[in-house]
């Protein structure tokens, strides 16, 4: 059997009602900041609970742009995770700004017990990564930031309709990035993102720099860049908007699933649930003893786990400049060492399931 890790195929294999809307789009010829672009944004915002959702080409320029319109700039520094994706790293850089990393807990994300410890005169923002699909505890996050005046802008790419205390993802701090990119919990056919906030003046602000600073065809009121997202993305948006509570759902079931099975073998722990957080399961993680022999196993089982990741990005060469080096985050370091990731997506059949089951408990009886 073949337990893949990408489910595109599924996803659009019965999509003719898509490709009849994005015919009727084509002639329109309403390519850039078109009707269904608002559309996206209207429905976005509402599914959200914001006033404000404006997409952007990807979810590294949500970040980015939203630390720009915080004016993070050169010289800054920005506090973010030792763990995570490098577009997080990257949107800071690429502003001049220094990115300070602090060390992850076993939820995956920022540990932010370590936060204040991070905070120096040159601080100016905070960017939170909702790593997984689990969130930054946002509770205990805010009142530091609040205490230091810092500008907070929650990476929320992996975590769509996560929450805490029934408080969403991306609505905690000044602005929540979302990334659409074809493998996240809501897609479309290319890179894309969104923003949210619930700030006007942010929102103005960010509508002009995400498309040239244009205030209209001849009128310039900041220097911008070209990071609209492409209408023809909102359409394909559109028709998947509408499933994406029963997509974050049915990955729920499915690790809830996983973790009744897996738990029972000794080698196998369990990352800590906590109450309150709802979990939206991007990737499905687990630890496990005998971490890359297991991974090899199920590759030659037909398989496609994967490690998220296996050398974590304060360690990457990109960011020697930083100065950091192995073992000034302990936990991120351990956490490459021991975790896995299995398929956990929405199209995942019960057989396909216990067939992962099924391959850890023989490789762990051998």
């Amino acid at each position: 059997m073949k337990v893949r890790y990408s489910y595109l195929p599924q996803q659009f294999s019965d999509c003719d009602d898509l490709w009849s809307e994005l015919k009727d789009f084509v002639k329109t010829g309403d390519f850039t900041l078109g009707a269904p672009l608002k559309k996206f944004e209207a429905n976005f915002s509402k599914l959200m609970g914001v006033k404000h959702a404006l997409g952007v080409n990807s979810g590294t320029d949500a970040i980015k742009l939203s630390l720009k319109a915080k004016g993070v700039s050169f010289g800054d520094e920005v506090i973010t995770a030792a763990n995570t994706f490098v577009a997080t790293v990257g949107a800071i850089a690429e502003l001049g700004a220094k990115p300070v990393f602090i060390d992850c807990d076993d939820t995956f994300c920022m540990d932010v017990d370590l936060l204040e410890k991070a905070i120096t005169e040159k601080t100016k923002a905070i960017v939170p990564v909702h790593f997984t699909g689990y969130m930054t505890d946002m509770r205990k996050l805010m009142p530091i930031a609040e205490k230091y005046n810092l500008a907070v802008i929650e990476d929320a790419c992996q975590s769509i309709l996560g929450s805490i205390d029934g408080r969403k993802a991306g609505t905690w701090g000044d602005a929540g990035a979302f990334s659409l990119h074809p493998l996240k919990n809501l897609n479309v056919w290319s890179d894309g993102g969104l923003i949210i906030t619930n700030d006007d003046e942010l929102a103005e602000s960010l509508s002009l720099i995400r498309n040239h600073g244009l205030s209209d065809r001849d009128s310039v009121e900041v220097l911008g860049v070209n990071s609209r997202l492409d209408t023809i993305q909102a359409v394909v948006g559109n028709w998947l908007i509408p499933s994406t509570e029963e997509i974050a759902e049915k990955r729920i079931q499915h690790a809830s699933y996983y973790d009744e099975h897996l738990s029972k073998l000794p080698e196998i722990e369990i990352p800590p649930r906590p109450n309150g957080f709802k979990i939206v399961y991007h990737l499905y993680i687990v630890f496990a003893q005998n971490r890359d022999s297991l991974l090899e196993y199920c590759l030659n089982a037909g398989i496609e786990a994967k490690i998220h990741y296996p050398i974590p990005i304060y360690r990457q060469p990109a960011v020697d400049y930083l100065g950091y080096k192995e073992g000034d985050f302990p936990v991120s370091d351990a956490h490459t060492k021991k975790i896995i990731t299995f398929p956990c997506d929405q199209h995942l059949s019960t057989e396909q399931m216990d067939y992962v089951i099924k391959t850890v408990n023989e490789f762990y009886q051998q």
